[in-house]
């Protein structure tokens, strides 16, 4: 299977090829996002960073500050469902094109995708020390009043590896799973 190389930040037309199931490998600045990032957003505090074209991760880094600045430890993506009520509305405003996390996302998030020209990419979860391996430096920080898990750092990657599982043309694998295991489960129950 191919892999698909993107920098960011990333334009429209690159989000619209993607399609369910293909690979990529980041390389560039990605921002974390996490609840009280996006809560915030929610409330129409203008972003730190201009988020246009740019990739939010649903992670909150283990950071150690080091020689002035800060060494990236860990950096798993979190549960994405909880961003499920703003997520589309950061896609709206602010022109992201991708979201990184774990466990899918719903309705809402499918429907900004498709809308708004972005994907949601699934990293691998249980894996926080490989991902961090990932990210050569940590560019910088803001918001680090929410705390540092929640705050938006500024990581630089390099191959970062993850799955397209929400596309912009409406596929969705999480949607597809639960549709065929409803279906298995009610023949089972038959």
């Amino acid at each position: 299977m191919a892999v698909v190389p993107l920098s960011t930040p990333i334009d429209e037309a690159t989000i619209r090829s993607l399609k369910v199931g293909d690979t990529v490998e980041i390389s560039g600045l990605v921002y974390t996002g996490r609840d009280a990032v996006h809560h915030r957003l929610h409330q129409g505090t203008p972003p730190p960073v201009n988020l246009q074209g740019q990739i939010i991760y649903h992670c909150g880094p283990v950071m150690v500050e080091e020689n002035g600045g800060y060494i990236c430890k860990a950096a798993g993506p979190t549960t994405s469902a909880r961003e499920e009520p703003y997520q589309w509305e950061v896609m709206r405003d602010h022109g992201i094109r991708a979201v990184i996390g774990k466990g899918g996302m719903g309705p809402k998030t499918l429907e900004g995708c498709e809308k708004y020209g972005c994907v949601y990419l699934h990293a691998i979860g249980g894996a926080a020390q490989v991902c961090a391996e990932r990210i050569v430096a940590v560019e910088g920080v803001d918001w680090l009043d929410l705390g540092s898990p929640e705050a938006v750092w500024h990581l630089r990657v390099e191959r970062f590896p993850a799955i397209v599982t929400m596309d912009s043309h409406g596929g969705s694998l999480h949607k597809n799973v639960a549709e065929d295991s409803e279906e298995a489960l009610s023949k089972l129950w038959a």
